[in-house]
C-alpha cells in the first residue's frame, strides 16, 4: 500500500465523500495520476493539464452539482465535469 508522502502520489483527497482531489506537483493532460483517498489509492487519467494545488476530478460531476473538497461544499458545478478533467475557476461557481 502506497503512503500518503509516497512519491508516487500524484493528488490527494481527504474525506471519503470529496468528488475532486487535489494535485500535489503539476500534472500533463493524459497523464495516468494516482490519488490517494482514505487507505485506497485510486488510479484515473487526466484528460487536462493541471497546475500543481488545483484539483482534479474523481468521477463524472453533473452541472449543478456541489463540489466537495475536504468533507466540505467549495461550489457547484457550472457545466459536467469529467473523469479526470481540472476543476477550477473555469468549470465551478459559489
Amino acid at each position: 500500500m502506497s503512503e500518503s508522502n509516497s512519491p508516487d502520489v500524484d493528488a490527494i483527497a481527504i474525506d471519503e465523500s470529496d468528488n475532486v482531489a487535489t494535485c500535489l506537483h503539476e500534472i500533463e493532460a493524459g497523464a495516468a495520476v494516482s490519488v490517494m483517498s482514505g487507505r485506497e489509492v485510486l488510479s484515473l487519467t487526466a484528460t487536462d493539464a493541471i497546475p500543481r494545488g488545483h484539483k482534479i476530478a474523481l468521477g463524472e460531476i453533473a452541472d449543478s452539482e456541489a463540489i466537495r473538497k475536504y468533507g466540505e461544499i467549495i461550489g457547484k458545478a457550472s457545466t459536467a465535469i469529467a473523469l479526470g478533467q481540472h476543476v477550477h475557476t473555469h468549470n465551478v461557481v459559489d
